[in-house]
């Protein structure tokens, strides 16, 4: 098998090549490129493999139907919405993605943001670093709120549980309850969680449903002292409705690690420049141990398939 990796897995090259050695020794070839985002060159590079890996790069319908010995999809990521899975399967490929490779990860990001905001951490460093003072900016504890998970897959119940240790009370929504979830979160209607809640927490997949889930409408049911953190997927949340409601004072403070796009954004983007406001660049799964946990993953998804013993299973 011709094996094809399109982006960096962002690991030193030592644990890459150790986790690519297994295959090798079995006789696959393993042929590992920068990111290129042109879906040309990605064909270029892709047009013999049996196997495609990527993480979060786009991996368009052309670039799968180009390549004529494609067989499996390995995607190093959680969410799979930036891969067209119809022309996937209208092509009879397989693809798997990395699930729980950063459940911790993007969990402990979610606090840190939650935290961050009750406690004015950006406001009061820049005072701090201005030869000031705190006077006006005495935030709150974490464990004085009702924190709101919409979405109960691993990330959202390792959030709940977190929030749980620091003394919260945790409600959530979710499509489907989980059973582990008993005795952590207490599962309500949406519009409740959205009128309750203190911090509203995204961790929900990307799909018709939940496209566009915090709009203009459901912001107006929030308090006015509400956080929302969107660690999901950016098109879960519409940025422009967030930003008026941050900047008009009808909630209090966000959030945001995902956007529409893939960082770098535009500089005009408007949750860059709304009030309350924390950004990061898409970096909630990102952490030394989950790009090796990842890397593991993903190479494990290839020895399995091959076996005829498919995991992760996306389709």
């Amino acid at each position: 098998m011709k094996i094809v990796l399109l982006e960096s897995l962002g690991v030193p090259q030592e644990v890459l090549e150790e986790c690519a050695k297994p295959l090798i020794d079995a006789g696959h070839s393993f042929t590992a490129y920068p990111k290129d985002t042109d879906p040309k060159v990605q064909i270029e590079r892709a047009k013999d493999a049996d196997v495609i890996m990527l993480a979060n790069m786009p991996l368009k319908g052309e670039v799968i139907s180009a390549c004529d010995n494609l067989k499996y999809i390995d995607i190093a990521f959680t969410g799979v919405d930036h891969v067209d899975l119809e022309a996937a399967k209208a092509k009879g490929v397989k693809v798997s993605n990395a699930a729980g490779y950063s459940t911790q990860a993007v969990a402990e990001l979610s606090i840190a943001m939650m935290i961050s905001l009750l406690r004015n951490v950006p406001q009061v460093e820049a005072r701090c670093r201005a030869g000031q003072t705190k006077d006006g900016l005495v935030g709150s504890e974490l464990g004085s709120k009702t924190v709101g998970i919409i979405g109960t897959g691993a990330i959202g119940l390792r959030t709940a549980q977190l929030c749980k240790a620091f003394g919260c009370k945790v409600i959530a929504n979710a499509p489907h309850p989980k059973k582990e979830a008993e005795g952590i979160v207490e599962y309500v209607d949406l519009e409740t969680l959205l009128k309750e809640s203190d911090i509203i927490s995204l961790h929900c997949p990307l799909n018709d449903s939940s496209r566009g889930l915090i709009n203009k409408e459901r912001i107006a049911l929030m308090k006015p002292t509400a956080i929302v953190i969107n660690a999901a997927r950016g098109p879960v949340v519409d940025s422009q409705a967030l930003a008026d409601a941050l900047n008009e004072g009808r909630i209090a403070g966000a959030g945001i690690d995902v956007f529409e796009v893939e960082p770098p954004l535009d500089v005009n983007h408007p949750l860059l420049h709304s009030k309350n406001t924390i950004v990061t660049p898409h970096v909630a799964f990102a952490s030394a141990e989950s790009m090796e946990a990842r890397c593991h993953i993903v190479f494990d998804n290839i020895t399995k398939w091959l076996a005829g013993e498919q995991v992760n299973v996306i389709l």
